[in-house]
């Protein structure tokens, strides 16, 4: 009987921010879609639905921006190492049409001329900062002159004849006619670095956002100033975006004032400002105007739908993660799975599945959380995600009551880095040099000054067994005893130090990654004996997950792959190459017998559907 598998859905990532930094966003001339950046990946997200998205991931390098061809069909991206990729939109696969380096260092925007034809990109180039050629040969179509420093914006008219503009960290716009573009003048209206240069769609006018807080028009065609949005000054901070109607009439700009204000061009007033929170991380440092959407980007990466008819409250939010993922658990409360994961800044996210419209809503735990990476997740017994961090602490999270509270955290002396979870309130945590027992959310037993560093562990769903995995290559024993952990003077051998261990859901199995690439599964009722050896993983294998069968379980690793396997026969096994391009996998997690659940350091989740 063959294994198969399928990709159900991608959960994809938010965008990736940096504080004081504008995020790109690309419009679907189409008006289905929209484009953005985190890490090697570019994610289409749909504008309608957001759950359904799909991810780009063929950049060796971090992507910086996207924008779609004007025709639909192709997508240029960028990134830090000045590679642009232009690939189709309309094939699952994204098959790569041309490739160029225009320059060597960070690509910060691209845009095309409305046939679809040229291309201009700009950005931190070590001799040059901007560059415009042919789409299809690469051949330079004029110079991007002008500029003393890294330029930041670029845009083309989409109207003959064809303009184009710049904005940059000197200080100036700079103003182009062509094709060959050549350079016509500079404009130093901006006080501080120019972050944002767009063209009007009827190419009329074209204005220009700079940190200084101002916006400021021109005319499309010659390029001569027109007069400021606002007054003395569009924004109280630096403006990181603006975004035209598709009419031509109005804007929106995204500031660091954490605001986003409507403008009516005409007039060069504004006729709503959207206040977007309080918090630092409500700084708006990105924005689109597609179809009757009005999007935002808040620097915590949420992307914020605003609702001109009530300006303190988008119509929605979509959340998620923005940092890479780092752990995964999935539970089913009410009858509906929710897979919980946490990421490299401590944020962690609750995404629901289910119900159709609903599948794929993220959400959040209110207050405050973990502060630093977030190693491990276990739901218990009693519905608490039970979560240890780089932080020092292990918290235990009411899934129903979804809030973080002082009282649910526990304090670790040093730094832990895996916990499990048994019966009778029973947990495990494995943390550098040291062994901890606790019970109900006290701790009751520590065992340190062991002859081994221990890296991994896992209590006996029955609550009678402890097993510590260490970098010495062995799995120890330890029985659990009341309140305390006795040493029960036994060990069994790993094929290397080990990474992640799991006992099955019933308790007849332990299984053991380790770093030799190798996953051994242990029988528990025949004294631990080895059931298997699983050999197929190029590189360390980091994390495994039981499937409720009790039969199969999953691994992944640092070759990307993931395996799925089976407990009797070593051989008979599927192998999910490259789940997350580019990235291994970091987290699993099953929902049900066929249905496994993957995270890694894309920041993104994936669901797949397995036939046995």
């Amino acid at each position: 009987a063959n294994m198969t598998y399928d990709l159900k859905h991608v959960f994809a990532s938010l965008p990736q921010m940096e504080r004081g930094v504008a995020k790109v966003l690309g419009g679907d001339p189409k008006g289905n879609n929209f484009l953005y950046t985190n890490g090697k990946s570019v994610i289409i997200r749909n504008i309608d639905n957001p759950a359904i998205a799909d991810i780009y991931t063929e950049h060796p390098h971090q992507v910086t921006v996207a924008k779609y061809a004007p025709s639909g069909f192709y997508i240029a991206s960028g990134d830090v190492s000045g590679k642009i990729r232009i690939w189709d939109t309309t094939q699952k696969e994204h098959l790569l049409k041309y490739e160029y380096q225009p320059f060597g260092g960070k690509i910060k925007d691209i845009a095309w001329t409305e046939d679809s034809k040229r291309i201009a990109c700009v950005g931190e180039g070590r001799e040059k900062f901007g560059a415009v050629f042919l789409w299809d040969t690469g051949s330079s179509v004029g110079e991007i002159p002008g500029h003393s420093k890294i330029i930041n914006s670029v845009d083309i008219k989409q109207t003959r004849p064809y303009r184009l503009i710049t904005g940059s960290d000197d200080n100036c716009g700079a103003f182009f006619e062509g094709p060959p573009f050549k350079f016509k003048f500079s404009s130093t209206d901006h006080s501080r670095f120019v972050n944002c240069v767009r063209f009007s769609p009827d190419g009329n006018r074209f204005c220009t956002a700079g940190a200084d807080g101002q916006i400021f028009l021109y005319d499309g065609k010659t390029g001569e100033k027109l007069g400021a949005l606002g007054g003395a000054k569009a924004h109280e901070g630096g403006v990181y975006a603006v975004s035209w109607s598709p009419d031509s009439s109005q804007l929106i700009s995204a500031s660091g004032d954490k605001t986003v204000k409507l403008w009516d061009v005409g007039t060069s007033m504004a006729l709503t400002t959207f206040n977007m929170g309080a918090d630092v991380m409500d700084q708006q440092l990105g924005c689109l105007w597609q179809k009757d959407h009005l999007l935002s980007i808040s620097l915590s990466g949420y992307i914020n739908y605003l609702d001109k008819s009530n300006p303190d409250r988008p119509l929605r939010t979509i959340k998620g993660h923005s940092k890479s993922i780092q752990s995964l658990t999935v539970h089913k409360n009410t009858g509906r799975a929710y897979i919980y994961s946490g990421s490299h800044d401590g944020h962690i996210n609750i995404l629901s599945l289910g119900k159709l419209r609903h599948t794929g809503e993220n959400n959040c735990f209110s207050g405050k959380g973990h502060s630093n990476l977030v190693t491990k997740m276990v739901v218990d017994e009693a519905d608490q995600l039970v979560t240890c961090s780089m932080d020092d602490t292990v918290r235990f999270t009411s899934v129903t009551k979804k809030e973080y509270s002082a009282s649910n955290l526990v304090k670790m002396d040093v730094q832990p880095k895996h916990v499990s979870v048994a019966t009778g309130g029973l947990t495990l945590a494995v943390c550098i040099g040291q062994v901890v027992l606790l019970k109900d959310q006290k701790k009751v037993f520590m065992l340190d000054s062991l002859d081994y560093e221990p890296e991994a562990g896992a209590i006996h769903p029955g609550g009678s067994t402890a097993a510590v995995g260490g970098a010495d290559g062995k799995v120890h024993l330890y029985s659990v005893q009341g309140n305390t952990l006795k040493d029960e003077g036994k060990s069994m051998e790993a094929k290397g130090p080990v990474t992640d261990m799991a006992y099955s859901k019933d308790g007849a199995y332990l299984a053991v990654t380790d770093e030799k690439k190798v996953v051994t599964v242990f029988t528990v009722a025949d004294d631990y004996s080895v059931k298997n050896d699983f050999y197929g993983h190029h590189a360390k294998v980091v994390t495994l997950a039981w499937s409720p069968d009790n039969e199969h379980f999953a691994s992944g690793g640092m070759d990307m792959m993931v395996y799925v396997w089976t407990v009797n026969d070593a051989d008979k096994r599927l192998k999910i190459p490259d789940a997350h391009r580019l990235h291994h996998v970091s987290g699993l997690a099953w929902i049900d017998e066929h249905t496994l659940v993957t995270t890694s350091h894309d920041a993104s989740i994936k669901q797949w559907t397995l036939k046995f």
